[in-house]
């Protein structure tokens, strides 16, 4: 069975997917945070591609932090969509408040070059 936190995430989650969905112009940026790493991929949601992903697990240095670890998959994830000529996307947290390493993430992100 399911914790509480689990539950509510699921449904915060359910009621932010139906106002954010990403195009071809402007796709969406999903974050998803488990206990150990922290990933993060670029989804066009008219063609239901997914067209940029990493993971924290991609690099796996034992020496940083959880937050560190999501500021580089801020910076990975900015350079590769850049390489794919995206500079705008819609940010998607999925849920988790912004705060700790989702705000990494997005504001490493920001300082690579994405707009969102």
């Amino acid at each position: 069975m399911k914790n509480i936190k689990e539950i509510k995430r699921t449904i915060r989650r359910k009621r932010i997917r139906k106002l954010i969905k990403g195009t071809t112009k402007r796709p969406r940026l999903v974050v998803f945070r488990s206990l150990k790493n922290i990933s993060a991929q670029i989804i066009d949601d008219i063609t239901k591609k997914t067209i940029v992903s990493t993971t924290s697990q991609e690099f796996n240095d034992l020496k940083q932090t959880k937050a560190q670890a999501s500021e580089k998959v801020g910076e990975l994830i900015a350079q590769k969509a850049i390489k794919k000529g995206i500079k705008e996307v819609v940010f998607d947290k999925a849920g988790y408040k912004y705060h700790g390493r989702v705000k990494a993430l997005a504001d490493s992100a920001r300082k690579n070059g994405l707009s969102f």
